[in-house]
Order: C-alpha cells, then sequence, then structure tokens
C-alpha cells in the first residue's frame, strides 16, 4: 500500500458539500503507509484544516488534473468539468456512463483520450452484485422527507443543507395535517428503508413494495396513493410505474412524486414522465396540472445532510481502499468499465490496468 497516492479532488457543483472521505478515515489511510492529497473546497462539510491535521497534504481546488502524479487515483463523487478533454488518470466517482444516460459516451471517451479509467462507485459490488459502498438510505430518507414537506406545503425553495434531527423536528405533524397515504417501491433495499424511517417520522405508515408486488404491477393500486417514493434502480427493462396516459386518469389520485433513482435518460427508467431533474433552487415541478402532480427528482439528495452521509459512506469505502489494487471489487468495477467501452467500439487496450 505504500505505493498508493490517493488525489481527493474538489467538487464542480456548488450544491455538492458532501465527501467520500472524512478527516477521521484519511487518518487511517495515511496511517497505513497511503499518500493522500486533498484539494481545497469551499463547499466541503469539513474543512481543509482537519485533513491536513492528519497528516494529508493540501492542493488548490481543481489541481488534480495538472498536478496529480499520473499513477495518482482520482478521488471524487459527482461529475468532472468539462476540461480537461483527455483524462489521463483513474478515476473513482459516480460515472452514471453505462446505461446510455446523456454524456454517457462523451465521457467514456475522454478516458480513451487519454489512456485513464473509470472506477464507478456504482459497480464497486460483492461476488452477489452487492453494491459496497452507497450512499443509499440518505436519498432515500431525503426524498422522502421531501415529499411530505411538500405534500404538506412546507418545502421550501431553494433547498439549503441541514441536519437530521432538524429535519426530523420539521417532519413531526402538527395540528391541521391531513392524513395521507404513501407507497415506496424498492422498500427491501438501502433507499427503501431511509424512505421508511422518514415517513414514520412524520407520522406516516407507508405501504412497501419490493420485488414480489412489481412483478405483476397492480398500477390502479399504486395510483390509488398520495405520495409515491421510487427506491428502484432498474438493471434490466420492466414495465414503468408511471405512464404519460397515467397523467390523464381522472381516477388518479397520486399528487406527489419522488424519484429518488433519477435514471432520467435511461432506457432503463421506470418513470418515464419526465425529462429532466428538478435542483435545489426549484426542488418541485408541475408535472400536470389537473389532476395535480407534482415531482421531486434531485439526484444528490444526501448532500442535503452532508455531514451524517459523509461518514457512512467514508466508513464503507475507507476499507476497500485499504485494499485497493488487490483485485475483488476494483477489477470487477475496472471490467464494467472495459465492458462499456468495447459495446463502444473502443479498444480496451489502451487504458491502464488497476
Amino acid at each position: 500500500m505504500t505505493e498508493l497516492h490517493l488525489w481527493l479532488r474538489h467538487e464542480v457543483r456548488s450544491t455538492e458539500r458532501r465527501t467520500p472521505l472524512v478527516p477521521s478515515d484519511a487518518r487511517r489511510l495515511v496511517d497505513s503507509g497511503v499518500t493522500l492529497t486533498v484539494e481545497e473546497s469551499p463547499q466541503r462539510i469539513f474543512p481543509i484544516e482537519q485533513y491536513a491535521a492528519v497528516g494529508c497534504r493540501v492542493a488548490p481546488a481543481g489541481s488534480w488534473a495538472s498536478r496529480a502524479p499520473e499513477d495518482a487515483v482520482v478521488v471524487g463523487l459527482k461529475e468532472l468539468p468539462d476540461e480537461p478533454a483527455a483524462l489521463t488518470h483513474r478515476h473513482v466517482f459516480f460515472g452514471h456512463a453505462y446505461k446510455e444516460q446523456p454524456g454517457a459516451e462523451e465521457l467514456l471517451r475522454r478516458f480513451a483520450a487519454g489512456g485513464g479509467a473509470l472506477l464507478d462507485l456504482e459497480y464497486l459490488v460483492d461476488d452477489h452484485g452487492r453494491r459496497l459502498a452507497a450512499f443509499g438510505y440518505w436519498a432515500g430518507y431525503l426524498g422522502a422527507a421531501l415529499a411530505v414537506l411538500q405534500h404538506r406545503g412546507r418545502l421550501a425553495a431553494p433547498l439549503t443543507p441541514t441536519s437530521q434531527e432538524e429535519l426530523q423536528e420539521a417532519l413531526r405533524p402538527v395540528a391541521g395535517d391531513e392524513e395521507f397515504t404513501a407507497l415506496v417501491i424498492g422498500a427491501l433495499g438501502r433507499s427503501g428503508r431511509g424512505a421508511r424511517v422518514a415517513l414514520r417520522a412524520a407520522g406516516v405508515e407507508p405501504t412497501c413494495w419490493d420485488l414480489d408486488e412489481t412483478r405483476d404491477l397492480d398500477r390502479p393500486a399504486l395510483l390509488a396513493h398520495d405520495v409515491l417514493v421510487n427506491c428502484v434502480l432498474a438493471t434490466s427493462p420492466i414495465p414503468p410505474f408511471v405512464r404519460e396516459a397515467d397523467l390523464d386518469d381522472p381516477a388518479r389520485r397520486l399528487r406527489t412524486l419522488s424519484d429518488v433513482t433519477c435514471d432520467v435518460g435511461s432506457p432503463l427508467n421506470v418513470l418515464p414522465v419526465y425529462d429532466r431533474t428538478t435542483e435545489w433552487a426549484e426542488p418541485v415541478r408541475r408535472l400536470h396540472k389537473e389532476p395535480p402532480l407534482d415531482l421531486i427528482a434531485i439526484d444528490n439528495l444526501p448532500s442535503l445532510l452532508p455531514e451524517e452521509s459523509s461518514v457512512g459512506f467514508s466508513g464503507s469505502l475507507l476499507p476497500l481502499l485499504l485494499e485497493f489494487g488487490v483485485g475483488g471489487p476494483w477489477a470487477r468495477c475496472l471490467d464494467r468499465f472495459h465492458q462499456a467501452c468495447r459495446e463502444l467500439g473502443i479498444d480496451e487496450g489502451e487504458f491502464r490496468r488497476v
């Protein structure tokens, strides 16, 4: 492990306050012999001084492209900046590039141009295909929490980061709140578990569906709920949960739709009734006037609870980084990258191996 150099980059998205590595886990990496460079970042929930105090090197924000050694592994969470056009490093982040999402081919060709590689955190899995490091619980929790606040008319915009304690207080029902029904699809996964916790904190006992309930979808029963929280990330084509035709159904009771998955643009999207996500500045978009239907589809929900979500994710990622390059999950991650490139006709021989 003494040869490994990790470079924790600044996130270019202004609303991204999370980090994949918190200072306490950075200390363990440094103590194990890893060289860890951390870029300055004005919005990261943990200040740069905490990283420096545990032995990390400090670099200016965005300097990985010009300063990181070629063999460094650049670690982040969300999208890369548009430059450089050729990516020479190995990058660990959520690339969203393997299911025909918008911009996916362009990103992979940037790696081809520079000889780098994408180690997509979504595909860092165990022998059974289960993700090893994920923000799912907090994504589901926040997706359901925002749906509750919107349905009760108490969701303020723009959204701002908060704490779990403050959000729990906001979720408590108050006098005058009308009862409503809520459905969580994908209720048995990480995101579904978080959604159920948030709804119960709001005084709502949700209907819970998972694989058994969606194999033969009871769409009228789905549309009979007031709130739907979707936590299903499809890996193969399945019938959509809500269709365009359902929006015009006068019997539809559904009024608030929170899509935690945000698989917009993918042919595997189970909610093909919208074509763009919502943002912190305007978290809700009216999809249909009569009967009304409001959409919440924010693709970095856990950043609204940046400290809690970062601590949990970092704790899961740490042991994997301590074993970086040994094989197993990282080898599977790299294999998935090469597979995606071959599907686009890119010569996999151009790329560096982990």
